[in-house]
């Protein structure tokens, strides 16, 4: 479990195929303080773990289905969001991740104004119904504040410091990012189809019937 906010920005130093896996070994410093091999790192919003520690990274390993769902195309020099897993504890900064990329969002504008940006992102159909006003979501693993939404699109502003300490700073339009959805609304999603209870109030009509 993660909490969306990133510790530091890594680079990928070595990328190459291993028996219909691609591992990756990735430079990192504030990640390797206290990670040992089978820990989970989340990358770019990607829950992986490690299978690899030396003085300066760590090798993690993707297999094909994380590759398909994800936006990130892992090549040499690309550089990554990095989280340590939460330990019991822990101060939850931004809002629970598992590190289960839901799908990938397309950045369709972005104004930049003075100091903060507004970034556009258009998500598939499906999971529109997850995001709302004042939610929450992660994007390439950075926990985000959904500001508006229209549709299928929604916007987050991206602060100063988030753009500092993050690759979000690098976004183009076009682009396309890791999301995840909050947890806490496919939870509730389940409780609803589960228990007959309407998001409106009361029962469903037929349980009354």
């Amino acid at each position: 479990m993660f909490s969306g906010i990133v510790e530091e920005t890594g680079v990928i130093r070595e990328a190459r195929e291993m028996g219909g896996l691609r591992r990756l070994f990735i430079e990192a410093q504030r990640a390797l303080e206290g990670t040992r091999l089978g820990d989970s790192v989340a990358v770019s919003g990607v829950c992986l773990t490690v299978v690899e520690l030396g003085s300066e990274g760590f090798a993690v390993e993707l297999a094909q289905e994380t590759l398909r769902r994800t936006a990130r195309r892992w090549e040499v020099g690309q550089r990554v969001n990095l989280e340590r897993a939460l330990a019991l504890g822990d101060r939850l900064g931004g809002h629970l991740v598992t590190g289960h990329v839901d799908g990938r969002a397309r950045v369709v504008r972005i104004n930049r104004e003075m100091g903060a940006w507004d970034v556009w992102l258009e998500v598939p159909q499906e999971l529109t119904r997850y995001i709302a006003p004042k939610g929450s979501v992660a994007l390439d693993g950075v926990s985000l504040t959904v500001a508006g939404v229209e549709g299928n699109r929604f916007w987050v502003t991206l602060i100063p410091h988030t753009l500092e300490v993050t690759t979000l700073k690098e976004l183009a339009e076009g682009d396309e990012v890791n999301l995840e959805v909050d947890l806490l609304a496919r939870y509730l999603e389940r409780l609803v189809s589960t228990t007959g209870v309407s998001t409106t109030g009361g029962r469903d009509a037929q349980l009354d019937s």
